[in-house]
């Protein structure tokens, strides 16, 4: 995204006020995603940047923009921009193009849960892009626990298609998100990835929130692999907000 697009893009939702005024809930920075949709009218805008290092060798990528449009009260559409992967040399360039659904099921006897449908497009470079078009199931869920703990995990599964054929993917993750004030909160989290070829991936995921207005927020999160296939460790940032484009 071009940083004048993006500056008023920021602009404009500071201008609008008006409309659902409801605390914004984004997929990031956490591996489980909001186990509720977007406002219907609304439009958000995810973005981060993040620094991995796996096996010695360092990538950074960004900036992980996923829009998300609330089409009816329990309804989005979901559209995730190519990344772009670097320092720039051998394996650089931009990432899949994806898109998708997201309905929300709950609430139900005190669970948020959410079913979110993907794909992804080979629209990526040579060496980034998975060169076929891969669908994913995500089941994410979230339960109050008291006035400032919240418990929360998703069930997924991805059909990725590597060295030219499926390696489907089962994954589990589970995190306790602590209030710590009323414009800020943090998390622990654990996120497992459980291949048809290959070792298990295990992660120990940490990060924090906080939202200067209830449609913006600035988050911060760290990871540490735990089992050799997984990457050694890794730390982002990330900004997002929500503009009501239908008022209602």
């Amino acid at each position: 995204m071009r940083p004048a697009f993006a500056l008023l893009l920021v602009l404009l939702a500071s201008r609008h006020a008006t409309g659902d005024d409801s605390p914004i809930a984004t997929d990031r920075p956490a591996v489980t995603d909001s186990s509720v949709v977007v406002p219907s009218g609304s439009l958000q805008f995810e973005d981060g940047f993040m620094d991995t290092v796996s096996d010695g060798q360092r990538t950074l990528d960004g900036p992980e923009t996923l829009l998300r449009l609330g089409i009816a009260s329990k309804t989005e559409l979901r559209l995730n921009v190519p990344d772009y992967f670097g320092p720039a040399g051998a394996g650089s360039g931009f990432g899949d193009l994806g898109v998708g659904v997201k309905q929300q099921l709950g609430p139900s006897a005190g669970f948020d849960v959410s079913l979110v449908l993907a794909l992804s497009l080979p629209t990526g470079a040579r060496g980034i892009s998975s060169g076929g078009y891969d669908p994913s199931v995500q089941l994410p869920w979230s339960r109050s626990l008291s006035s400032n703990w919240t418990a929360a995990g998703m069930l997924s599964v991805y059909w990725p298609t590597q060295d030219g054929r499926r390696n489907v993917t089962g994954q589990t993750t589970f995190l306790f998100d602590r209030q710590m004030t009323k414009t800020s909160d943090a998390f622990v989290e654990y996120a497992g990835d459980f291949v048809e070829r290959g070792g298990p991936m295990h992660l120990l995921h940490f990060g924090t929130a906080y939202r200067p207005t209830p449609r913006q927020q600035l988050d911060l999160h760290v990871g540490v692999g735990l089992s050799p296939a997984a990457v050694s460790h890794f730390i982002g940032v990330g900004y997002s907000f929500r503009w009501q484009v239908v008022h209602r």
